[in-house]
């Protein structure tokens, strides 16, 4: 894809603007941005001590975490759906 092709759009997370640069909707990536925001400030909540860095970096290894244990779930899913299938 063109780099005239993709998609820019401004978003604002934590109080700070990013501009992001990609082949999604704006729509979706606006999505994104409120969660990341909304994670950011939740947490911050539980521990007002953290800088921004700090609250950045639990925000990432919370959504991994949480991302992960989709992506298990979901080939614990089509495992037993496969078994379903060989019955």
């Amino acid at each position: 894809m063109a780099q005239n092709d993709k998609t820019r759009i401004t978003v604002e997370i934590y109080n700070k603007n990013y501009t992001i640069v990609g082949e999604e909707d704006s729509n979706h990536v606006n999505l994104v941005a409120s969660q990341v925001d909304q994670k950011m400030r939740d947490i911050h909540s539980a521990n007002q001590q953290l800088t921004t860095a700090e609250l950045a970096v639990l925000t990432a290894v919370n959504t991994m975490n949480d991302y992960m244990k989709l992506k298990e779930e979901y080939a614990a899913l089509i495992g037993s759906q496969n078994k379903k299938k060989d019955k």
